[in-house]
């Protein structure tokens, strides 16, 4: 009978194991998606023409990992870029770290591994912001590698705010953003402080089956600092 108990006990503490991991399992999220954009419009500036736009990612309890990148469709001369985004969600606050490398930078031959201060395409970015559910709010700065200058030709720490309002209009996805540079930067070519982003988005999911649809979207972006304007369809590809 003792013996039996303990395989008893022993089965159940197999059963609880089980039933944790398949829990830890579920609860682990992954993304796997792909934008095709007729221009690469980043916070005001234009960063090349038809773009294709992979992301990759894994989520687990507010933490995640992700990788994106970009390169032009239809233009060889586009930016390529690979960006690696270490970030924690808790509610409504935000926390991330981000590496961008693009294929233009300090380093002419465009290598990836190299990390020189001085001679690096990285530019390692850190942000933090609040979702109040109305309205996001979020602040960007440049902390390392290939950042721009300021107006008396030291390390700018490149900042950006930018605030977005969401809502919903005749069954489409909206969001109004506002965006700005609080300093001089070379980064973002600005003398001081400068609105560099004022733009209108629309999403509406468009149903291919019962169980697969596509987002459509359609941007129009105005950069007041530049006096540029831009007008930006894409659609998303994500199983």
């Amino acid at each position: 009978m003792e013996g039996m108990k303990k395989i008893v006990l022993f089965a159940m503490g197999l059963v609880a194991c089980a039933t944790t991991h398949a829990q830890e399992t579920e609860s682990v999220e992954t993304t796997v998606a792909a934008d095709v954009v007729s221009q690469y419009i980043w916070r005001g500036q234009d960063l090349g023409s038809v773009s294709l736009q992979p992301t990759l990612g894994i989520g687990y309890k507010g933490l995640s990992l992700s990788a994106w990148g970009s390169v032009g469709l239809s233009e060889p001369a586009d930016t390529k870029e690979f960006d690696l985004t270490l970030a924690y969600t808790a509610g409504g606050f935000n926390i991330g770290l981000t590496d961008y490398w693009f294929n233009a930078g300090l380093d002419p031959e465009g290598r990836y591994f190299k990390y020189d201060a001085h001679g690096t395409n990285h530019v390692f970015e850190a942000n933090i912001g609040y979702d109040f559910g109305v309205a996001s709010l979020q602040w960007y700065t440049n902390i390392a590698g290939n950042d721009g200058e300021n107006k008396d030709g030291k390390r700018a720490y490149s900042s950006y705010v930018e605030a977005t309002v969401p809502f919903k209009l005749a069954t489409v996805d909206w969001a109004a953003t506002a965006g700005a540079v609080p300093f001089a930067t070379t980064f973002y070519g600005t003398t001081g402080f400068a609105v560099t982003n004022l733009s209108l988005k629309a999403t509406k999911d468009i149903k291919v089956t019962d169980t697969f649809s596509i987002p459509i979207f359609g941007q129009v972006v105005a950069n007041p600092c530049s006096q540029k304007a831009y007008l930006v369809l894409g659609f998303t590809l994500q199983p």
